[in-house]
Order: structure tokens, then sequence, then C-alpha cells
């Protein structure tokens, strides 16, 4: 299983009812924004709005300025709409993406987060791992 990648609108209210349902204050998802080795491509800039996608799945997340590309919030930490990149400024770069259940009181949206901070994560099967388990595994159901 990879970390919940968060692809479509449907799979996104999915995901928002189960948090409001258990009352979970936050959850990591597979988002990822590229701030590593080889993320230097021009169409992944600017990074913080050009530079994430689900690293569970390797799909792209549409420019993060652009408010149909995902459900980021409008607000944060500083007030400013996510991803903000807020924690840079004590050197912790927000490379990770989490959802939030009204952090900020903005309703479950998604928040660009330190990947340092500890929080509960979601997953989900990954064809690309169920796969690889079974040409290693040929005897075993998954």
């Amino acid at each position: 299983m990879d970390a919940v990648s968060v692809e479509t609108p449907a799979e996104n209210d999915f995901v928002k009812q189960r948090i409001a349902r258990g009352r979970v204050r936050y959850i990591w998802t597979s988002g990822r924004k590229c701030n590593f080795s080889g993320c230097n491509r021009a169409d992944l800039q600017p990074n913080l709005i050009n530079g994430w996608f689900w690293s569970g799945s390797g799909a792209r997340i549409g420019p993060s300025n652009n408010r149909a590309n995902g459900d980021w919030s409008h607000t944060g930490g500083f007030g400013r709409a996510q991803p903000d990149n807020r924690e840079i400024a004590q050197g912790n770069d927000e490379a990770c993406l989490s959802i939030l259940n009204n952090f900020y009181n903005d309703g479950i949206k998604w928040h660009d987060v330190a990947c340092h901070h500890l929080k509960p994560f979601v997953c989900e099967d990954s064809d690309e791992l169920l796969n690889f388990v079974r040409s290693r595994n040929p005897g075993i159901r998954v």
C-alpha cells in the first residue's frame, strides 16, 4: 500500500468524509513537492506552484495557484493561501501535502506542511506494488 493519492474530486470527498466522521485533526497523503535532485526542470518551476505530485501514483497535481486543481486552503498559519511554505523561514521546506480538519477555521483542506511533523496517514492499494508482489511471489494471492 501507498499513502493515499487524492486524484479526483470524488476521492477527495471520500477522504474528507472519513476525516470528518472520525473527527481526525489531520492526515498525511502521498502529496509531495518536487524539491530534490532533478526538480530543476522548467515545467516544475516555481516548484511551490508547479512542482506538486502524488508520490503514490506519480501523477502530477495541477498548478496550485489555480484553485480548480485540488482542494488547497485559502488560509494557513500566516493567513495566506496554501501552499505557502510558511516554515521555510525556520529552515523547514514544506514539501509534504497534509489534509487538515478545520485547523485554521477553513474546513477540511489541503496544506503544505514540513515533512518532519508527526501525523497519521491514510493508505490505498497500489496496482504497481501489488503487481510487483505478484511477480515475485507467484503462489501468493494479493
